[in-house]
C-alpha cells in the first residue's frame, strides 16, 4: 500500500482516507460528506467522460470530480480481504459488530504512519531568512546570501519531528503575489496547484509593515499558515515592543518568533505547524480582511459571479480570484478567459473596475495595495510600539552605508575589493596549488616507474593523471574565490554593489539588480542566469542573460592561471584581473548594442530592497566553499575525466609506426586531424591545432581547455616537468615557439568570450523559453572571441615587429 490520490484509484478499487487537503466550505462540505481519516472508501464507477468519479463511503454513493477527488489522500489500493479494509467496514456495521485490538492497533498504525506527513511551503519576501531557516530545519546545504533573488527555484528537504514527516519546499522570494516577476507567479501557482498542508510565512522582524503585504495576500488565499517572525533579536535589541499574540487572535494566524541563524524557536515553530495542521491551534480561524464597504460589495458580486459562471477547482479562492480580477492580474484574467462564460465574468469585472476607479479616482490596482497597506498600519498600531523615532541611535547600517554608498568613496572601495578578490585567489592560492602540482607530479612518476608499459599505463599517466590532474591543482584557487564571493553576499553588501552600480547598468539599459547576476557569474555563470528571474522587466532580463557568459566564471580560472602564471609571472594577478575588466567592457558594449537593436522597448523603474549588514558566519562560508569544492570534484570524476579520457584516446591512435616521432604521431592522430582541419579557422589568431583542439573541448567545460592541454603536452621523458614549462618549451614544426606572450594573451581573450559551456546554453534556453536565444548565445559570443582575438594579435603583432 502507498500514499496516493482518490482520483488515481480505478474501479472497483478500495482505500483508506487519509486526510483531505484544499481549503475552505469546499474542504468542511468533504469532510461533512464522511471522507475522515480511517474510513473505506470504494470506487464504483467512472462517468462515461471519467468525470465525475462515482464512489461508496460509509454506506452511501456519492460523485466527485476527478479534480475534487485530487485533494483526499488515501493508502491503497487494498485489497478487500486486508485487515484494515474488514476492521473498518466491522465498526460501519454497528456497536454491535467486533473487531479485534490487534486488528485495530493495526490498523491505526498504518493510518498514523501515512497521515503524519505534512507538506509545508516555506513563502517569504526575499532577504527574510527563509532558506536560513529551510537550512537549519532540514539539515540541507542550501546557501544563504543576504541579497534578494538568491533562491532561484523551489528546494525541497524533509525533517522529522515529535513522530511527524515534514516536506519542506523553499519557495523563491517573493514581495507579493501579483504577476509582476516570474517569482510571484511561480509561489502563487505553486500554493493553488500543489495544496501544501501548511505555508510558513516567514517576516523580517525588523521590517513588518513591509512583510505584512505578503501575510495579508496569503490570508486572502485562505491558506493553513502559521508565521515564523523572523530575526526577532533585531527587535529586542531595537527596544520594539511587539504584542504578536494580540495581532495573530486578529488575523487568525499564530505567530511564532525565531532566530534562524542560531536556531531559536524552530522547535517550537514546527510543534505550531503540527497544531495547525491537526487543527487544534487555538489562534487559526479563516478571516476575510475587510476593504471597506465600497470594494468589499464589488468583491462580492465578482465573487458570486464566478461561483454561478465558472467552472475552477473547488481549491482555489474564488474571493482570491475576484480580488486578483478587480486588480487587473493578467495571468488570472488569462486563467478565465479559457472557461466557460468567461465573457460574462470579464464583463462583470470591467464594469466593478469601472465604478471603483470612477469613485475612488484611482487605479484600482492601486486601491488595493492602498487598502492593504491601511489594514497593516492599523494592526500595527495596536500591537507595534516603538520608541520616540528621535531617540533611535542609528546602527551600524547606518554608519557603513555613510561610506560604502558615498558618491566619492563607494566606487573606489567596490574596485578595491574586486582587485583584493582576484588578487587573492592568484596569490594566496598559488602555494597550496604548488603542493598539489608536486604531489601529481610525484604520483605520476611513481606509476611510470612501478608499471610495465602498455596501453594501461599511458591512460594513467598521460589520459587520467595528465588531463585531470592539470586541473585539479587549481581547486584552492576556486575555493578561495567564493570564499570571498559568500563574504561579500551574505554580509549584504552585494545590494550596495548593485546600488552604486545602478547608474552604470542604466546607461547599459539595464536595471541595477541585473548587477547581482552579473557579479554572480564570476562563480558559476549557470546559477547567475537563473537568478535573472527577479528581474521585472522582460527585456533586461534578456540582455542580463544573454551578457552574463562574458563574465568570467570560476570555470575559466584554471585555465587563467596557467597562462598568465606562465607567460606573464610578474604580473599574473594584473592580467587576471584586466581579463574580468574587458569582460565587463565587452558586457557594457554588448548590452548597450542589444538594448539599441534587439530590446528597445521601456523598462520598469529599479526598485531593490537594501538589506541591513549582518557578520557572515563562519559556518555559512565553509558550507558555501565545501559545496563548491564537492561540485568541482564531482566535475573531476564525471565531465573531465571523461573528456581527458577521450581526448587521449583520439590522440593515442593510431599508434605511430616505427621511427616515428612523437610530435610526427600527435599530428597522424585522430585528433590531430581533426585539429589540422580547425586550423585554419584560429590561425589568424596565433594558434596551432592543439590550441584549437584544446578550445573546442572547452565548449563541454572551461576546465577541459586545461585537461586538453594537459594531455597533448604530455612529459614525454617523464622527467616531472610542470605543464607551464612543457607549454614555454613547446615549438612548432617550424622550430618556433606555440606561446609567445603574444599568443598567450590572444588566447586568453578567446577564452574569456567564446562559446559558455553546454550547461550555460541550456540555461539560457530555459529561462528564455526558446532555444533560439541559446543559439543566438553560441554564435554571437563565438564570433565576438574570433574578432577580439584577431584584432589583439594582428595589432599586437604589428608593435612586436616594430619593436
Amino acid at each position: 500500500m502507498k500514499l496516493t490520490k482518490l482520483s488515481e484509484l480505478k474501479t472497483g478499487e478500495k482505500a483508506v482516507i487519509v486526510n483531505v487537503r484544499g481549503r475552505g466550505a469546499f474542504r468542511k462540505r468533504i469532510i461533512e460528506m464522511g471522507f475522515i481519516r480511517g474510513k473505506v472508501v470504494t470506487v464504483l464507477q467512472n462517468a462515461p467522460l471519467k468525470d465525475p468519479i462515482l464512489y461508496r463511503i460509509m454506506g452511501y454513493e456519492v460523485s466527485l470530480r476527478r479534480n475534487d477527488a485530487q485533494l483526499i489522500k488515501v493508502l491503497g489500493p487494498v485489497e478487500t480481504n486486508n485487515e484494515i479494509v474488514q476492521a473498518t467496514n466491522q465498526e460501519e456495521k454497528g456497536p454491535e459488530a467486533t473487531v479485534s485490538d490487534t486488528t485495530r492497533e493495526y490498523m491505526k498504525e498504518m493510518l498514523d504512519q501515512r497521515s503524519k506527513i505534512i507538506n509545508i511551503a516555506l513563502v517569504g519576501n526575499p532577504n527574510c531568512g527563509k532558506t536560513t531557516i529551510f537550512n537549519f530545519a532540514s539539515g540541507a546545504r542550501e546557501h544563504v546570501g543576504n541579497y534578494s533573488g538568491v533562491t532561484v527555484d523551489a528546494k525541497e528537504g524533509v525533517f522529522k519531528q515529535e513522530g511527524y514527516t515534514f516536506k519542506i519546499v523553499d519557495l523563491p522570494g517573493a514581495y507579493s503575489l501579483s504577476a509582476y516577476s516570474p517569482e510571484e507567479l511561480y509561489v502563487r501557482d505553486y500554493i493553488n496547484n500543489e495544496n501544501p498542508d501548511v505555508v510558513i510565512n516567514i517576516v523580517d522582524a525588523s521590517n513588518l509593515e513591509r512583510n505584512l503585504y505578503l501575510t495579508t495576500q496569503l490570508i486572502d488565499m485562505d491558506v493553513r499558515m502559521v508565521i515564523a517572525l523572523n530575526m526577532y533579536d533585531d527587535l529586542k535589541k531595537d527596544g520594539i515592543f511587539f504584542d504578536y499574540d494580540r495581532l495573530g487572535k486578529m488575523i487568525g494566524v499564530p505567530f511564532v518568533p525565531t532566530i534562524g541563524k542560531t536556531g531559536f524557536g524552530i522547535h517550537d515553530l514546527f510543534n505550531r505547524v503540527i497544531q495547525v495542521f491537526e487543527e487544534r491551534d487555538p489562534i487559526l480561524r479563516h478571516v476575510h480582511i475587510n476593504y471597506g464597504d465600497m470594494l468589499e460589495s464589488n468583491i462580492h458580486v465578482l465573487r458570486e459571479a464566478l461561483k454561478l459562471n465558472g467552472d475552477y477547482p473547488k481549491n482555489v479562492s474564488k474571493r482570491h480570484m475576484a480580488l486578483k480580477l478587480l486588480e487587473k492580474d493578467k495571468d488570472v484574467e488569462s486563467k478565465i478567459a479559457n472557461t466557460p462564460n468567461a465573457n460574462k465574468i470579464l464583463k462583470q469585472r470591467d464594469l466593478c473596475v469601472g465604478k471603483i476607479e470612477m469613485l475612488l479616482r484611482e487605479d484600482s490596482e492601486t486601491v488595493f495595495t492602498n487598502a492593504r497597506y491601511g489594514f497593516i498600519a492599523g494592526a500595527l498600531r495596536e500591537t507595534l510600539h516603538q520608541p520616540d523615532e528621535n531617540k533611535v541611535v542609528h546602527g551600524l547600517t547606518e554608519a557603513v552605508d555613510e561610506v560604502v554608498t558615498n558618491k566619492y568613496f563607494g566606487f573606489p572601495i567596490f574596485i578595491a575589493w574586486m582587485w583584493l578578490m582576484f588578487y587573492s585567489t592568484f596569490k594566496l592560492g598559488q602555494y597550496p596549488m604548488n603542493w598539489l602540482e608536486s604531489g601529481i607530479s610525484v604520483l605520476s612518476s611513481f606509476l611510470d616507474q612501478a608499471m610495465p608499459s602498455g596501453i594501461l599505463k599511458d591512460l594513467l599517466v598521460d589520459g587520467i593523471i595528465g588531463g585531470v590532474g592539470g586541473v585539479i591543482v587549481f581547486l584552492p584557487n576556486i575555493l578561495i574565490l567564493y570564499a570571498f564571493i559568500s563574504f561579500l553576499e551574505d554580509s549584504g553588501y552585494m545590494s550596495r554593489a548593485s546600488f552604486i552600480m545602478d547608474k552604470l547598468m542604466h546607461k547599459m539599459g539595464l536595471h541595477g539588480k541585473s548587477f547581482i547576476p552579473l557579479v554572480m557569474g564570476f562563480g558559476c555563470n549557470v546559477p547567475a542566469i537563473m537568478s535573472t528571474r527577479t528581474i521585472e522587466s522582460r527585456n533586461s532580463r534578456m540582455i542580463t542573460m544573454l551578457i552574463t557568459p562574458l563574465m568570467s566564471c570560476s570555470a575559466r580560472i584554471p585555465i587563467y592561471i596557467l597562462i598568465a602564471g606562465t607567460f606573464f609571472p610578474h604580473y599574473a594577478g594584473n592580467v587576471v584581473m584586466l581579463l574580468y575588466v574587458i569582460g565587463v567592457l565587452l558586457a557594457v558594449g554588448v548590452s548597450k548594442l542589444f538594448k539599441r537593436f534587439l530590446f528597445n522597448k521601456e523598462d520598469l523603474p529599479f526598485v531593490m530592497e537594501l538589506p541591513p549588514y549582518r557578520v557572515p558566519t563562519t559556518k555559512s562560508i565553509l558550507i558555501h566553499m565545501w559545496e563548491k569544492a564537492k561540485q568541482y570534484l564531482q566535475k573531476m570524476g564525471g565531465t573531465i575525466l571523461v573528456a581527458s579520457i577521450f581526448v587521449w584516446a583520439l590522440g593515442y591512435f593510431p599508434r605511430p609506426t616505427e621511427g616515428m616521432t612523437v610530435p610526427q604521431q600527435q599530428e597522424r592522430s585522430y585528433i590531430g586531424r581533426i585539429g589540422k582541419t580547425i586550423e585554419p579557422v584560429v590561425r589568424p589568431l596565433g594558434f596551432d591545432w592543439k590550441v584549437s583542439v584544446s578550445l573546442l573541448t572547452g565548449m563541454m567545460a572551461k576546465e577541459v581547455v586545461v585537461s586538453t592541454l594537459g594531455v597533448l603536452y604530455p612529459d614525454i621523458d617523464n622527467t616531472e616537468v610542470s605543464l607551464s614549462q612543457r607549454l614555454i618549451d613547446s615549438v612548432n614544426s617550424e622550430g618556433e615557439a606555440t606561446f609567445t606572450p603574444l599568443v598567450a594573451f590572444s588566447f586568453l581573450l578567446f577564452v574569456l568570450i567564446y562559446f559558455p559551456c553546454i550547461a550555460t546554453v541550456i540555461a539560457v534556453i530555459n529561462e528564455s523559453g526558446s532555444w533560439k536565444w541559446g543559439l543566438f548565445l553560441v554564435i554571437y559570443t563565438t564570433a565576438l572571441a574570433w574578432l577580439v582575438s584577431f584584432l589583439f594579435y594582428t595589432i599586437g603583432g604589428l608593435f612586436v615587429a616594430g619593436v
